[in-house]
């Protein structure tokens, strides 16, 4: 198994040297293996998708657009 080191505010580490019962690694862990399916799950669906970039940056703009006019 590889090691890693992570850099995390002050006070976050202070909070989590209050529940010093948790292994935080194990969290870390976990943490990441979500993140690397979730984006496992998107990977899939662009491969199969149609859309250009460019399609989605435009559908990206109108639906900004759309917000901005209902929520103003």
């Amino acid at each position: 198994m590889v090691n890693m080191t992570l850099s995390i505010p002050d006070d976050l580490y202070a909070a989590m040297r209050k529940h010093s019962e948790i292994k935080w690694s194990e969290v870390a862990r976990k943490a990441f293996e979500r993140k690397v399916r979730t984006l496992d799950v998107m990977d899939d669906l662009l491969a199969k998708s149609e859309l250009t970039e460019n399609d989605a940056e435009r559908i990206g703009h109108k639906i900004k657009g759309d917000l901005r006019k209902r929520f103003k």
